[in-house]
């Protein structure tokens, strides 16, 4: 495995100080409380997570070298996940971010308490994350499907100072 950056990590080490699997669902549903609330504009069919039983939306944008991302679920313990998944992946470079592989799950100890569909939309967020990140460092700017994808470019479609 991979080495996992700091803030991931911390996180890791968080989960896995407790066996308890109810505690590991109290700790998931703090990560969903400390969530920002999404922007209803973005949640749009480019940044809806395919393959999750819950509706999931990610948006990610580039900036100052580092991917920063939002989201949102309609579930607590998934919204849990992609808090989880924020905390441990904003300001990461797209490079370190496509260099992690989910494995890190196994870890915490939560793939024991979640079920096979849950396990699976956190795969996909992951994964989908890692589009946008991907994403984001090649095109720069925004991946949020929003309008404010073109907010700093001119007539030409190049960036602008």
């Amino acid at each position: 495995m991979v080495s996992l950056p700091p803030s991931l990590e911390h996180i890791v080490q968080r989960f896995e100080r407790s066996s308890d699997p109810k505690r590991k669902y109290e700790q998931l549903i703090w990560y969903a409380k400390r969530m920002k609330p999404f922007p209803e504009e973005k949640k749009v069919s480019e940044n809806k997570v395919p393959g999750c039983a819950s509706q999931v939306y990610i948006s990610a944008r580039f900036e100052h070298d580092a991917v920063w991302f939002e989201g949102e679920s309609d579930s607590q313990l998934v919204k849990g996940l992609v808090g989880l998944l924020i905390e441990g992946l904003n300001g990461l470079s797209p490079a370190a971010i496509l260099q992690l592989t989910p494995d890190f799950i196994q870890t915490t100890g939560l793939t024991v308490s979640l079920t096979p569909s849950r396990a699976n939309g956190f795969y996909n967020i992951f994964k989908m994350m890692q589009f946008k990140a991907s994403h984001c460092s090649h095109f720069g700017g925004f991946d949020d499907g929003s309008t404010n994808a073109n907010a700093n470019t001119n007539d030409n479609g190049n960036r602008s100072s």
